[in-house]
């Protein structure tokens, strides 16, 4: 960062603007999946796809800002980066499945308690990041949420429990991979865009060999509906908006940053009625309320700290 680059204290018009634009693509991405899935191009390949085409979108960019040397720099950072993509990896190889076999509408509920498992893993593994009792509450709401969500699948249908646990999983996962950053003091060093690189450009093979694995490495019949959801997912999602995302926490609070994350599972559960026609019980909002609740107690800021006021001596 430049020195003319100031660090905001608050999330401004901008900011907000920006997170909230992000929220709504984010939250649209489990319709698209579902939508290319359904127009021919399988999960995994989809996974393979959107990895490959992100790490080829990020290194480009970083190529252009001449950070090509500083990206590939030796840093002992190898070991930690391999654990990262491994976790990374693991969590496209839980997600695209499970929303194979389950709604959007509710995928999107559960995988975004992703930051509830970073409250929870950065408790025990996160130095001076305990819980409070507000975050425990949080953690609970989320938790009660997800029961919510998958309650609805059983009674009304649209997926399964198989479909369910795998998004949970995904979203284990997801958190597991920022924790694991967090509590690594040579990734807390790394610039963002280093982390994210590596992680698309590690996943590729692994996500290729379960493709091939799993016999998913055709699409003879996708359509170009298909394939334009899956630009979707590679260019806007996976490399725009991250980029996005990085270059807000390079400039604003990350834990004010992260209290908007709530806001994607709503937009999901619209993506998922208005592309999709999928159902809308009143379960499905009762975990989305939950799920949100828990979002925001668990990244609720401390309030600030009173002064105390200074007495004058007495003349």
């Amino acid at each position: 960062m430049t020195p003319r680059q100031a660090v905001h204290d608050r999330i401004d018009l901008l900011a907000g603007s920006l997170l909230v634009v992000c929220c709504v693509i984010w939250g649209v991405q489990q319709a698209a999946i579902k939508i290319s899935l359904d127009q021919g191009i399988p999960p995994l390949m989809q996974a393979t796809l959107r990895s490959a085409g992100a790490a080829v979108l990020l290194a480009w960019w970083a190529a252009l800002r001449g950070q090509w040397r500083t990206l590939f720099a030796r840093d002992n950072s190898a070991l930690p980066l391999l654990l990262v993509i491994v976790l990374f990896a693991g969590e496209f190889l839980t997600l695209y499945p499970g929303l194979q076999r389950t709604t959007a509408s509710r995928g999107v509920v559960i995988l975004y308690t992703a930051p509830i498992w970073v409250a929870a893993g950065a408790h025990f593994l996160v130095p001076g990041e305990r819980l409070r009792v507000r975050q425990f509450l949080g953690l609970l709401a989320a938790f009660v949420g997800v029961g919510c969500a998958v309650a609805d699948g059983l009674r009304n249908g649209g997926g399964s429990l198989v479909g369910d646990v795998l998004v949970g999983m995904a979203a284990a996962l997801w958190g597991a991979t920022t924790v694991a950053i967090k509590a690594n003091p040579v990734l807390r060093r790394l610039p963002a865009v280093k982390i994210l690189l590596f992680q698309f450009l590690g996943s590729t093979p692994i996500l290729f060999t379960f493709a091939a694995a799993n016999g998913e490495l055709h699409a003879t019949g996708a359509t170009a509906t298909a394939w334009a959801w899956m630009a979707y997912q590679t260019v806007i999602v996976a490399a725009g908006t991250y980029l996005v995302f990085v270059w807000l926490i390079a400039h604003y609070p990350a834990g004010r940053l992260s209290s908007y994350t709530f806001l994607t599972p709503l937009f999901g559960i619209l993506a998922g009625a208005g592309l999709l026609g999928e159902r809308v019980s009143p379960a499905l909002i009762l975990a989305l309320v939950f799920v949100a609740l828990g979002i925001r107690l668990v990244n609720a800021q401390p309030p600030p700290a009173r002064l105390r006021p200074v007495r004058r001596a007495a003349l």
